[in-house]
């Protein structure tokens, strides 16, 4: 079985079409569909439906799948071994991490990065998702949960309270919200659901039933502009005070009760590789600051 097309089948697999595995492989999808049409003549079944919602896998696709799982894993952890032992700082590093932590750190540390070792480009992804750094989907990971899968490194590189913010603006309309009124007569922005674990029906312990929740957002960046923008009331890490002079934290003496934390994780093969390790230095450097 040859392992390009396994990987054709892996990509139809997870992106459900054809045209999405293409472009996840960076190949065109008249290729895509050859190889795969390749793989099902060599195995002598079908491994996928068509149907109005994509390609599904059939029984044959199934009972495939997990040898296909296995043979992604065995490569990729040889392609990671083969590079552990790599002393030359230059090359690719693929990097993910939410929106605002790209802006307020990861961005600085990588101009950093660039004037000391010219030559290590690093690969930027800006999501909320979790990529899997088992599948080489990313190199090194900030985010903002720690991670429990095993055979990665795990390093804590921040921890900030969590407060109520508005900015000046804000509160020149609306004046700042009292206390024990459950937010009656402000404006609320939120995250959508499923974006975060954190999130409550009260903003740093104050119930939030009375105030209107005009906005809900899917990541930070866009919950820190939105407040910033003087549109509505939100949580935020305390680090953005320094970052932001026109917000204005309210009840300082008020927290959330869990802080925002920062982890930096990557694959324990990749800990001694040259081009990663600069990396991370660099990020972690300028969590420190």
């Amino acid at each position: 079985m040859n392992w390009d097309d396994v990987r054709i089948f892996l990509a139809v697999y997870r992106a459900g079409t054809l045209r999405g595995a293409a472009q996840q492989l960076d190949i065109d999808q008249t290729t895509a569909g050859r190889r795969l049409a390749g793989l099902e003549s060599t195995l002598g079944s079908r491994l996928f439906l068509r149907t109005t919602g994509g390609l599904v896998l059939t029984q044959s696709g199934q009972h495939v799948l997990q040898t296909a799982e296995q043979m992604e894993r065995l490569a990729i952890s040889f392609a990671r071994k083969s590079e552990g032992a790599d002393e030359r700082v230059a090359g690719e590093v693929r990097v993910t991490t939410t929106d605002s932590l790209a802006i307020d750190f990861v961005i600085p540390a990588i101009e950093r990065l660039h004037l000391r070792h010219p030559e290590v480009r690093a690969i930027l992804t800006t999501t909320p998702r979790l990529l899997d750094l088992s599948r080489r989907e990313a190199d090194v990971a900030v985010r903002t949960q720690r991670p429990e899968q095993p055979g990665l490194i795990v390093r804590r590189l921040g921890s900030w309270e969590v407060g109520l913010y508005a900015s000046r603006s804000y509160i020149a309309r609306h004046g700042e919200p009292r206390t024990g009124r459950q937010l009656a007569g402000h404006d609320i922005a939120l995250y959508q659901p499923g974006v975060t674990t954190r999130q409550e029906a009260t903003l740093v312990g104050e119930s939030r039933a009375q105030g209107r929740v005009v906005a809900e957002m899917d990541s930070s960046l866009m919950l820190s502009t939105f407040v910033r923008a003087g549109l509505g009331l939100g949580e935020l890490p305390v680090y953005v005070e320094q970052r932001y002079p026109e917000l204005v934290r309210i009840w300082p003496h008020k927290r959330r009760a869990k802080n925002y934390e920062a982890w930096l994780v990557l694959h324990e093969d990749l800990a001694h590789t040259s081009r990663v390790r600069v990396v991370v230095d660099a990020i972690a450097e300028r969590f420190g600051a």
